[in-house]
């Protein structure tokens, strides 16, 4: 009886899942067929046909002559970034802080703020809204 309920749970979230990352491909697919809406992308331009012309404009550059070494120190430091940044951000008065370049985008006052969880961070500090767009 045990058994088969946790036989059923289990199937539940198995098929859970395919079907949100099957229907996560298909919406994939379908947005990335559709003409980008930016301002500076050529008319009618696909995401997928973009993707195809920076991929022939790296083919020419001959990727094996450089971009190893750009890759691998951005595979290597991107973490330790995030991990300085971090702490800089929680400590913004510490030694590590003293010793990073100022970033504009770690705010700074924000002491006893309350964030608004929304497409739009919502920062309410001191009767004023601060927006942040958290995408």
């Amino acid at each position: 009886m045990i058994a088969g309920l946790i036989h059923f749970i289990w199937k539940v979230i198995w098929n859970t899942t395919a079907i949100l990352v099957c229907a996560g491909l298909i919406f994939i697919g379908f947005k990335a067929n559709q003409p980008m809406s930016v301002p500076d992308a050529p008319e009618e331009m696909t995401y997928i046909e973009f993707m195809q012309d920076r991929i022939e404009a790296a083919k020419t550059v001959e990727p094996s002559r450089c971009g190893w070494g750009m890759t691998l120190s951005l595979t290597t430091l991107g973490p330790i970034y995030s991990v300085v940044y971090t702490a800089v951000a929680i400590n913004p008065d510490g030694t590590l802080a003293k010793m990073t370049a100022s970033d504009p985008d770690i705010p700074k006052g924000v002491d006893g703020c309350e964030v608004v969880r929304s497409p739009w961070n919502l920062v309410g500090c001191g009767g004023a809204i601060i927006l942040d767009y958290a995408g």
